[in-house]
Formats: structure tokens, C-alpha cells, sequence
């Protein structure tokens, strides 16, 4: 493939892997730093990505626009790239329900651009077969080459708007969903005085359960602020296909009552996050 002008929106920790796997694979990458915090900049020249400026000036100079931002600005952002008269091929790789990404990938079609819908499972992809962005809808085979030198992954599995982002909502649903059932565990045994008892019967055996959950339950804090938003659109997920969302929509307020350790220095105490969901 030609080297190819690709804009990220917005290169946060996830987004700046994106964009450099985009550039290991021979293209272009730029982003636009109008109104992005401090932290973004310092990514965005790390990376040595060419910055547009503005929104609109993004919109001009690139083909391709990738969506790496929290599933709550979603459709905001896409709204915001529509007002621009942006005609190319826009990826939304977030984690979304398939009917916002059906609703996102309606509204760009009807204003001209090419749509893909974008499910990424893992971390940051700076290890290759650790992250994988799932692609669905008709123009999906056209990404794969836009990565094509790794380490990202890339995977396309349909060719209808809504699949990529089903497989994303139903893996997280698992694995952050868990994290969040876990967190509501060890906070309840506290609150009923039973938590080092708890944490006794996990590891009978020698099991390191209680060790592991531990370091989950602390970890997860620095990312609580965004998969806020993920949960929601998981029990969203669920609702539409006629499960029960009651589960997700509570993991959503787990994981909001810890939303304040966001750029904390440091990762906290077990104590401070039982304080911090306890408090409410």
C-alpha cells in the first residue's frame, strides 16, 4: 500500500500505539493538538506525529481517520468529524455497542465517508499477538494494510457494521466485568468484617488467588475513569439482545466509584480502594 496521510483521534495510551504502528508500516501519521491535555502533547512529539493544529485542518490533509478515544466521546467525535465534511475512511475503534457503532457508521455514510467498525482487545500494542483490532463492515479489508508491519493485530470478520464491536463488548463483559465483580467482593467482606477470612480460603491449597486478585483490584484504578463508560455499553450490549444489563450497569458504578485515582502517582493501597468504593 502507499504511504497514506492517517490522523489519530486522540492518541492517548492506546491511540499512540495505534499511530506508531501505523508509521513502523510506512505511512503518515498526524493528529491534531487543539484542545488536548499536556500528557497528549507529550505523546504526540515523542512519536514525532505531524500535527494538523485544528480538527478541520486534520480532516483535509488526511485519508484515514482512526477513533481511539473513551466510548462516552464516541459519537461526539464522529459528530464533530462529519461537521468538517470529511469524505475518507473512518475507523472507529471503540469500545462501543454494535448499535452505537451502527448509528456512528449510518451517520458517516450519509455524509460521504467510508466506515469501519474497530474492536480492539488488549493493551497498548507494543508486543506482537497481544493486541488484536477486530474489523467489521465493507470497507474492513482496506485496514489490514494500514498495520500491516505489526505489532498490532489486525482481523476482519464480517462485512456488517456492529460484529467487530459485538466481539469487543462480549470479550470485555468477561475480563473487565470481572475485575469489577471482584472489586465488589473484597469491598463487601470488608464492610462484613470477613475479608482476611476471604482471602484465607483462596489461598488454601497454596492457590494465589487472593494474591492475584489483590493486584487486579489495585491495577485496574489508573483505567476505572474509562471502563466506566465500557460497562455501560456492555449492558447496553446485553439489553439489546435481550439479556439482563443489570450486572454491567452496576460494574459501571463500581468502577465510577474509583474514577478519582485517574494520574494518581502511584498505584494505591488495597485499603484506599476498599475506602474509595465504600465511600461511594
Amino acid at each position: 500500500m502507499a504511504n497514506l496521510a492517517v490522523g489519530v483521534l486522540h492518541p492517548g495510551e492506546m491511540g499512540i500505539s495505534v499511530a506508531a504502528c501505523a508509521q513502523k508500516s510506512g505511512h503518515t501519521v498526524y493528529w491534531a493538538s487543539q484542545d488536548r491535555s499536556t500528557q497528549t502533547r507529550a505523546r504526540a512529539d515523542h512519536f514525532n506525529l505531524l500535527d494538523a493544529g485544528t480538527l478541520a485542518q486534520l480532516c483535509n490533509t488526511c485519508t484515514v481517520l482512526v477513533s481511539v478515544c473513551p466510548p462516552h466521546a464516541a459519537e461526539q467525535v464522529a459528530d464533530q468529524v462529519l461537521a468538517q465534511g470529511y469524505s475518507g475512511l473512518y475507523i472507529d475503534a471503540n469500545a462501543v455497542s454494535p448499535e452505537r457503532a451502527k448509528r456512528i457508521g449510518q451517520a458517516m455514510e450519509a455524509g460521504g465517508a467510508a466506515f469501519v467498525d474497530g474492536g480492539i482487545i488488549g493493551g497498548p500494542a507494543w508486543q506482537p499477538r497481544r493486541t488484536w483490532m477486530y474489523l467489521s463492515g465493507k470497507s474492513a479489508a482496506e485496514v489490514p494494510a494500514l498495520f500491516s508491519a505489526g505489532p498490532l493485530e489486525t482481523q476482519v470478520i464480517g462485512d456488517e457494521i456492529g460484529q467487530a464491536s459485538a466481539l469487543k463488548m462480549c470479550y470485555a463483559a468477561y475480563t473487565k466485568g470481572s475485575t469489577a465483580l471482584l472489586c465488589t467482593i473484597l469491598a463487601t467482606a470488608e464492610t462484613l468484617g470477613v475479608r482476611a477470612d476471604l482471602e484465607q480460603q483462596w489461598s488454601r491449597g497454596g492457590s494465589d488467588f487472593a494474591v492475584q486478585t489483590e493486584n487486579r483490584v489495585r491495577r485496574v484504578t489508573a483505567k476505572a475513569w474509562r471502563f466506566a463508560g465500557e460497562m455501560e455499553e456492555i449492558a447496553a450490549t446485553f439489553e439489546q439482545a435481550g439479556l439482563p444489563g443489570g450486572f454491567h450497569a452496576a460494574a459501571a458504578e463500581i468502577y465510577q466509584r474509583m474514577a478519582g485515582f485517574k494520574d494518581a502517582p502511584a498505584t494505591p493501597e488495597l485499603d484506599e480502594v476498599m475506602t474509595a468504593l465504600l465511600d461511594g
